[in-house]
């Protein structure tokens, strides 16, 4: 099974929030996920980074794939 840490879309149409999340590379981009490891706001000015440093490293460890946005949050 590979595993992506990618963005996961929420919030209101013209005001997105995202959850960085821990997926299986074949699911949606809104549908089942692994495990939910923090939040992403673009609306607040700066913008808003949540994030559980501790899961994201031991999902890298066991060898998830982050995509080029969520590598960059990260």
């Amino acid at each position: 099974m590979s595993v992506k840490i990618r963005l996961q879309r929420h919030g209101k149409k013209g005001k997105p929030f995202y959850w960085v999340v821990a997926a299986d590379a074949r699911s949606k981009r809104d549908g089942k996920f692994l495990e939910k490891i923090g939040t992403y706001n673009p609306n607040t000015n700066p913008a808003t980074i949540d994030l559980n440093i501790e899961k994201a490293a031991q999902w890298l460890h066991n060898g998830a794939q982050p995509t080029d946005t969520a590598r960059a949050i990260l």
